[in-house]
């Protein structure tokens, strides 16, 4: 009997390390807060945010990323990158423009309202919208979210484990601007 606990005990501590590995250098859930990101995610599902992509390489356009606003550490936001590092974002008539050329973004549940920029992207830092951009809270408001520090992202959003009826992988954006290579 003594042995059989033991082995217990020692399994419990096997998978509290390696949930603990995980959680803290793989893979984390998070649970969607909000319609920012309708109709790519909604209020209430359950995804799995990769924490380990970017360590080999910075956050990239189109990217859905979860990070903590500045100011806010507790929090958790989670949007699309639009702009990187040296990039200009603005956006006219609806429309929003890296580099000067406009972005198809056949995701979006309705046109944007309003004109904003330009905004220069910094160094280690990503410019980050809502697909819901009438109700988002976003780098377009810098009192609440501002640029996106690389230190302050989670990690990139991966799988949508729950509601079971809307397990997915997310569909993240490749936007084939002329200007990269």
């Amino acid at each position: 009997m003594k042995s059989a606990v033991k082995e217990f005990l020692q399994s419990l501590v096997i998978a509290g390390i390696l949930a603990f590995f995980i959680i803290t250098f793989i893979a984390q859930s998070f649970v969607v807060d909000g319609k920012s990101m309708v109709n790519t995610l909604h209020d209430g599902e359950r995804l799995f945010v990769n924490k380990f992509i970017y360590r080999f390489h910075p956050p990239e356009r189109g990217d859905i990323v979860v990070f903590s606003p500045k100011g806010a550490p507790s929090k958790k936001y989670i949007k699309r990158v639009i702009g990187t590092p040296g990039d200009t974002v603005y956006i006219k008539n609806g429309v929003v423009y890296v580099n000067g050329e406009a972005l198809e973004e056949n995701y979006l549940p309705e046109k944007m309202v309003g004109d904003f920029g330009p905004y220069e992207v910094p160094k280690e830092r990503v410019f980050v919208l809502g697909d819901n951009r009438n109700h988002s809270a976003d780098s377009r408001f810098k009192s609440i979210v501002g640029f996106v520090d690389y230190d302050s992202i989670s990690g990139k959003a991966f799988w949508v484990y729950w509601p079971l009826t809307e397990m997915r992988i997310i569909d993240h954006q490749n936007y084939n601007l002329s200007f990269e290579n």
